[in-house]
C-alpha cells in the first residue's frame, strides 16, 4: 500500500523555475514589495501568485514586459497580460505562476496577500 499522506505535484519543479524567473525579473527593474503565495490547493487557476509593487504607470510597464521577455527567453509563454498600467494594476498569467504588479495605493486597497495568505501557506517574501 502506498502512502499518500504527501503527494507532490508533477510540476512543482516548473513552477518553482517560472517562480523564480518571474522574482528575478521583477528585482531586475526595481519591483518593490515582491511577495509570493503559494495557492496550490486553494484555487484551480495557478500554483503561485507573485505580487509586486512600481512606482508609476511606466514602471508597471516596464515590469510586465520584462516578467513577459524573461519568461519567454526561458521557454515560458504569457497566456494573457490584463490591465492598463494607468488603471495601477497589470496581470501577467503565465499558468502556473499568476503575477500582479500594482500601484502601492491599488495593492493595499484589494490586499491581495490578506485575501490569498492563509496561515503559514505564504512561502517567501521573493
Amino acid at each position: 500500500m502506498t502512502d499518500n499522506t504527501h503527494t507532490e505535484h508533477p510540476d512543482d519543479d516548473v513552477t518553482e523555475r517560472l517562480q523564480a524567473i518571474v522574482t528575478a525579473a521583477l528585482e531586475d527593474i526595481k519591483g518593490v514589495d515582491i511577495e509570493v503565495i503559494d495557492v496550490q490547493g486553494l484555487t484551480s487557476i495557478t500554483d503561485r501568485m507573485v505580487i509586486a509593487s512600481g512606482t508609476s504607470s511606466r514602471h508597471l510597464k516596464a515590469l510586465a514586459d520584462n516578467v513577459v521577455l524573461k519568461a519567454r527567453e526561458n521557454g515560458f509563454t504569457a497566456l494573457g497580460i490584463e490591465g492598463e498600467s494607468d488603471a495601477g494594476w497589470i496581470l501577467v498569467d503565465l499558468v502556473d505562476v499568476v503575477v500582479h504588479i500594482m500601484m502601492p495605493d491599488t495593492r493595499e486597497f484589494y490586499a491581495l496577500e490578506k485575501l490569498w495568505s492563509v496561515g503559514d501557506r505564504d512561502i517567501a517574501d521573493g
